[in-house]
């Protein structure tokens, strides 16, 4: 079991920065494979990005590679997505979420879920 809460949403404007944070307790934190997911109205839920437990490997979706980055502190217990290059179409609902036993890319694998922070681009 994992509890996670998730911080730093907001309103930037198209080409800002936000860096979103979530500390998680329960579980030891290095066991699980973490990520952010994102979902938008009207549109699928996506995951954004993942790290593996050592912090050596990660995933990101087309739409964000090259501008977003994630990077977990297992000391801290805590996974971060440091967002620039902000665009409209980034604007929705961030989930910090993990799984257990296993890494898989996308979103039906992480099985836990904080309460999620909104993110808006706009001019």
């Amino acid at each position: 079991q994992v509890q996670l809460v998730e911080s730093g949403g907001g309103v930037v404007q198209p080409g800002g920065s936000l860096r979103l944070a979530c500390p998680a307790s329960g579980r030891p934190f290095s066991t699980y494979t973490l990520g952010w997911l994102r979902q938008a109205p009207g549109k699928a839920r996506e995951l954004v990005a993942a790290i593996v437990w050592s912090g050596g490997s990660t995933y990101y979706s087309d739409s964000v590679k090259g501008r977003f980055t994630i990077t977990r502190d297992n000391a801290k217990n805590t996974v971060y997505l440091q967002m620039n290059s902000l665009k409209p179409e980034d604007t929705a609902d961030y989930y910090c979420a993990a799984q257990s036993g296993g890494t898989y890319y996308a979103p039906q694998y992480f099985g836990y879920w904080g309460q999620g922070t909104q993110v808006t681009v706009s001019p």
